[in-house]
């Protein structure tokens, strides 16, 4: 750690009256001949031994100005008639100019060489690396600065905080103004952020392994009521069994209609003899608008179908807080007002089983919005009374949804009970042979964006300007698709070779990742009386969060390599912005500001990764600080829950000091052949609140 800065004399302290002087000078002129030949004999050694008093003197040495009676110093050393002393300063002068026009000269030279000997590249890099080791020394020079107290660990929040989500403040949203939906929408500030770490509700318990957690969960993990669950969908009513200290979901019941049952009356609907044939279909990815519980993508992801629950932000009883808790995955999202943090194009099927979007309403503004993310030649399905309706109102809002679907040239298909299923278009040309005024028009290039950031509900439909407008069933299925083609590749500006070396490094990442964390896991946390021993590191996670996934090759390499696990592929907004080929291979994942606080509830993930992401956000105009980062990551973070962060040297250093405040356990780990880069390992602990029995 750099050593605290010592600052010299600010100034030179002058004292003393000379009237005499002069004239002390010439009756004693030997003697002060010596003395000056003396005290400059002794002034070299000491500017050698001492070099910072040289610029800033001690204030007690005698000093070799001194005032005359007009105020201005007089320097004995100039003594002499004014024309020797005019020619000694253009004398000096120009051997001055000399000087600097030698050094241009040289500098010049050897910047040439160098220009010409290094790539761009490689001056770039330099340079990246020094910007980055400065932000580190002034980092650890403001620490320095602040004292003791900057060092010092956070205090934890308060007990409401357990569950809290920043950004969804529904009571100071209502005092900003937003109304008509819009108060339970996503809206990030100043106060959003929080400077203190969320410890776990009381009696929490370390989620059970995959795959018995999908089954199984704390009933104290949670905040959900029997009367919740009580009032909560049909559907997901029978799939729950509740008592004091767990919470039991189920797909199979002799007693009632199952989840497989619904899922195979849908791939019976499209044309499929039962949900294994989903994926011959084109359908990969599916994202499961108010998913209840999440028993729909429970059972669908042992067909090798991914499903993305999104819902409202719900302070008790969160349909997405109880879907993560599963080990399946899920965010905060809502049809309100702004469009999702999804490219267009994003999914080959979008589902809502009595979600709570009234589609009818904004003039069929929600609608317009999932045809965005839907891919084409994609599947939209409802279940919902509606589609059944008896009285007039409800046959309005069903004959509005209805013939609005066929203005988005949605093909609907035979209905059964109360579900309806569409097909988007794979023609774009269906959208130019509509009756004219009929359906909302198509969006221009200027408002065709790909990759919007909760931008406002948009009033036209998008994706048709995309390149990647490819309908699913052209699409390679699943697992190959995760290997783009190089017609593929090329919508992005990707060559297949440097796609593959991507895929290649990410193997070998990965095994060396886990050659680290597997005899730290069993050294340091040993398995829990009465469990199993697990196979490291299959099951140690399940909910994976990759803070900046670039082409997502941690996911492929821990999908290649078996690992049971699902990422968030999170894109950074401030980076390059591989979003649209991260879903386009089979992935999920969104688009994040990490200024902001991710839309999730505390305790989502066993693992979060982060390659770079310390470069990248100082590279960009920083808005917060490293420390806001970091307390963000232990809001997400589960107890015993792992940060393996690989960057610079420098900056993973300053992270390291900065883990002490979280009360993380924390290792730097030098990489072989990479000299640049350090990998930072990290555990938070499972810490609960003080004076609090379990």
């Amino acid at each position: 750690m750099p050593r605290p800065l010592h600052r010299g004399a600010t100034g030179i302290r002058i004292s003393g009256n000379s009237n005499d002087l002069w004239d002390s000078q010439m009756k004693d002129k030997t003697e002060k001949q010596d003395m000056d030949r003396n005290r400059s004999s002794d002034q070299n050694y000491l500017a050698l031994k001492f070099p910072v008093r040289v610029l800033f003197p001690d204030n007690n040495s005698p000093s070799k100005y001194v005032n005359c009676e007009n105020g201005f110093a007089y320097d004995p050393f100039n003594a002499g008639n004014p024309r020797s002393r005019h020619k000694l300063t253009l004398l000096l002068l120009k051997l001055s100019l000399a000087v600097i026009v030698v050094l241009a000269l040289t500098g010049s030279f050897w910047w040439t060489i160098s220009i010409s000997t290094l790539s761009r590249g490689q001056i770039l890099h330099t340079y990246r690396r020094l910007q980055e080791q400065l932000v580190s020394d002034l980092w650890d020079i403001g620490e320095l600065s602040l004292g003791s107290s900057r060092l010092q660990e956070l205090e934890f929040c308060s007990q409401e905080s357990e569950i809290y989500v920043p950004c969804f403040n529904v009571s100071e949203n209502l005092a900003l103004g937003y109304s008509d939906g819009s108060e339970n929408d996503r809206h990030c500030g100043q106060s959003s952020r929080q400077s203190c770490t969320v410890l776990p509700p009381v009696n929490y318990r370390i989620p059970l392994h995959w795959p018995t957690g999908r089954d199984i969960i704390w009933v104290a993990n949670v905040k959900l009521t029997a009367q919740e669950v009580l009032s909560s969908g049909s559907l997901t009513k029978r799939m729950m069994m509740l008592d004091e200290e767990q919470i039991s979901f189920r797909s199979v019941s002799p007693m009632f209609d199952s989840v497989e049952d619904y899922s195979h009356q849908i791939a019976e609907m499209i044309g499929l003899r039962n949900e294994s044939n989903f994926v011959q279909a084109g359908v990969r990815t599916i994202l499961d608008i108010g998913c209840g519980y999440g028993s729909f993508g429970a059972h669908l992801f042992s067909k090798q179908l991914l499903t993305m629950c999104i819902a409202n932000y719900e302070p008790s009883g969160s349909q997405v807080q109880l879907t993560l808790e599963r080990g399946l995955p899920a965010m905060i999202g809502s049809f309100t007002s702004n469009q999702l943090p999804y490219p267009s194009l994003s999914f080959d099927m979008l589902h809502c089983a009595r979600c709570g979007v009234d589609w009818d309403q904004k003039d069929g503004i929600f609608l317009i919005e999932a045809d965005r993310v839907l891919k084409p030649g994609g599947y939209f399905v409802w279940t919902s009374p509606l589609t059944n309706a008896r009285n007039k109102e409800n046959q309005k809002s069903w004959n509005f949804v209805r013939d609005f679907a066929e203005n988005l040239c949605w093909e609907m298909l035979p209905q059964q009970d109360e579900t309806v299923l569409w097909k988007k278009t794979s023609k774009k040309s269906c959208y130019g042979s509509r009756k004219p005024g009929a359906g909302p028009s198509t969006c221009s290039k200027a408002h065709d964006v790909e990759s919007p950031y909760y931008r406002p509900l948009q009033r036209c439909i998008a994706g048709t300007q995309s390149p990647r407008w490819i309908p699913i069933q052209e699409r390679t299925t699943w697992p190959s698709r995760s290997h783009l083609n190089k017609s593929e590749l090329t919508v992005y500006g990707l060559h297949p070779a440097d796609f593959r070396e991507d895929a290649e490094n990410w193997k070998t990442t990965l095994t060396n990742y886990w050659s680290v964390l597997s005899p730290i896991i069993f050294s340091d946390h040993p398995k829990r009386p009465g469990e199993e021993d697990p196979s490291p590191p299959y099951n140690m996670a399940r909910n994976v969060l990759d803070m900046n996934a670039h082409f997502g090759g941690l996911n492929s390499a821990l999908l290649e390599a078996g690992k049971s696990v699902w990422v968030m592929n999170v894109v950074p907004t401030g980076g390059p912005n591989y979003l649209p080929l991260i879903l386009d291979r089979g992935f999920v994942g969104a688009l994040h500001d990490w200024c902001e606080p991710f839309p999730t509830y505390p305790r989502s993930y066993d693992l979060v990764h982060a390659e770079g992401l310390l470069s990248l956000q100082i590279r960009q105009q920083r808005r917060c600080t490293m420390l806001d980062l970091f307390t963000e990551i232990d809001r997400l973070l589960r107890p015993e829950g792992w940060v393996i962060m690989r960057d610079t040297a420098p900056l993973v250093e300053s992270a390291r000091r900065l883990t002490t405040r979280l009360k993380w356990d924390a290792r730097v780990i030098e990489i072989e052949n990479n000299s640049d880069d350090r990998l930072l390992i990290c555990q938070k602990p499972f810490l609960k609140r003080q004076g609090v029995s379990s």
